[in-house]
């Protein structure tokens, strides 16, 4: 009797054992998901861009961030209580063309080009949308710069490098155009003089 229960009791397993493989391959596939998922966002900036500059019209990719400059007097007045929680989505927009700015406060050429954007925030005040992405950057840093160009529209921050991964960007300034559904319909890289401003706003109101 002694010699048979040997064998049988050396096939089972351990249920310790057993939570420890389960634990061990469980962590495995989140780590390969992980990568999955990195691996993904890294590619759908540049995918946007390329979409962009081909002359499609891709939907933009959404955000939930953080406000940092909570002024909207150029804002459509229905759109004001977005800000109730401190916090933007890009989808809480839509129904209203978007001009998109990514900016910092070190970064030169956004200097020369707030106050352009300023000027096309008021000329435009209740029928397009400004909003300032602030990126790496700090916040005391952008609230001065804000108040030194008078910003006369909303800007929000974005704390990690998500938002800057999702659109693709390459360096400040940018520029993004969407049209009231959200779509993007233009992109600027670099400082935009008045004339392609202009011209950018232009394809957002017209959908093209």
């Amino acid at each position: 009797m002694s010699g048979e229960a040997g064998p049988e009791g050396s096939g089972r397993r351990s249920p310790v054992r057993f939570l420890l493989q389960a634990g061990a391959v469980s962590m495995v596939a989140l780590l390969l998901g992980l990568l999955v998922l990195r691996t993904l966002a890294k590619e759908a900036g540049p995918h946007l861009v390329s979409e962009v500059k081909a002359g499609n019209t891709p939907l933009a990719p959404d955000f939930d961030l953080s406000v940092l400059w909570p002024h909207a007097e150029t804002w459509p007045a229905k759109l004001r209580g977005a800000l109730a929680d401190d916090r933007v989505s890009l989808s809480e927009l839509r129904g209203y063309p978007v001009v998109m700015n990514f900016w910092a406060s070190w970064c030169v050429p956004c200097k020369a080009e707030a106050p352009r954007l300023v000027a096309s925030a008021q000329r435009h005040a209740g029928e397009v949308v400004f909003l300032g992405v602030d990126v790496q950057d700090l916040k005391g840093d952008a609230r001065s710069f804000l108040e030194r160009y008078k910003t006369n529209y909303v800007s929000v921050r974005d704390g990690g490098s998500s938002t800057y991964a999702n659109y693709g960007l390459t360096g400040l300034p940018e520029t993004y155009y969407l049209d009231a559904r959200g779509r993007v319909v233009d992109h600027a890289v670099g400082e935009i003089s008045p004339e392609e401003l202009e011209a950018g706003i232009a394809s957002a109101i017209a959908g093209h």
